[in-house]
């Protein structure tokens, strides 16, 4: 019988986020593919895992997905563990991945922990729709470029950040989004010192700026659409023009210029129409 290949999703940074489905794979495994078998050991000695660790990193991926397909094929099953969150998100595993799911072999997700969505959950920038484009490029030619790319999508978009450019990065930004944007800034999540600031670009740059320490850990940053509106201030407006707009016409030409008016969506403004 063919092994199963497990992606587990590992805490990322408070050992108290993992599941306990996790923990029960990691222990039932054969053998856990680790970016970092140095760091997983802390994780595997907090909850008492006992299974053999294997590196298996983005300098070794390729030359070792052969022999991991090989020990799949011959009945091993294997876990894929990343140094923090969900594996493959800007980590390894999608070569192995993809060459498993060629093979045949039953692929298993064991979600948990993900950097990207608790950051976007607490940003209080849209999330119904957002793009993330993992590490910006480290050279600032590159990284404006890659920034004037992006900036008429209408969705919130997200990349990481390592502390060693951040401040830079933040610049780069002012200069291609302009000052008005709003940006949130999230790092440490889940650990004693977690920070997440939402606000306009200089003002985060400031932040930044004022003490060498706010510029330590890895960042999440999120941009906000190009088109996005305050939504709270939208609403207080339809709140106050829906009512004298139907008394004028029906709840259908009212929502209409209400969500040109306001910026928010017809459906909605003519669900608020129907319920005056």
């Amino acid at each position: 019988m063919t092994g199963k290949l497990f992606i587990v999703a590992t805490p990322i940074g408070n050992l108290n986020d993992i599941t306990y489905r996790a923990i029960e794979t990691l222990k039932t495994v054969e053998l856990v593919l680790a970016e970092d078998t140095r760091h997983s050991k802390k994780l595997f000695t907090h909850f008492e895992i006992s299974t053999p660790l294997k590196a298996f990193h983005e300098h070794n991926e390729r030359e070792k997905t052969d022999s991991i397909i090989s020990e799949l094929n011959s009945g091993v099953s294997i876990a894929l563990i990343s140094d923090a969150g969900t594996p493959l998100i800007s980590d390894p595993g999608y070569f192995l991945v993809s060459h498993a799911k060629k093979e045949g072999i039953e692929v298993v997700p064991i979600p948990g922990p993900s950097a990207i969505i608790t950051a976007l959950s607490v940003s209080g920038l849209a999330s119904n729709s957002f793009s993330f484009f993992g590490f910006l490029p480290s050279k600032q030619t590159a990284r404006i470029k890659y920034l004037q790319n992006r900036t008429d999508l209408n969705e919130t978009i997200i990349f990481y950040e390592s502390p060693k450019r951040i401040l830079a990065t933040l610049n780069d930004m002012l200069k291609v989004f302009g000052s008005e944007r709003k940006v949130c800034l999230a790092k440490e999540l889940t650990k004693s010192f977690e920070t997440i600031r939402t606000d306009k670009i200089p003002s985060l740059i400031e932040y930044l700026t004022t003490d060498p320490a706010h510029q330590k850990g890895e960042f999440v940053i999120l941009i906000s659409s190009a088109d996005k509106i305050d939504l709270v201030d939208a609403e207080n407006q339809l709140a106050k023009i829906l009512p004298i707009l139907c008394a004028e016409m029906g709840a259908s030409k009212a929502s209409k210029l209400a969500a040109k008016i306001t910026g928010i969506d017809k459906k909605h403004c003519y669900n608020r129409a129907i319920e005056l």
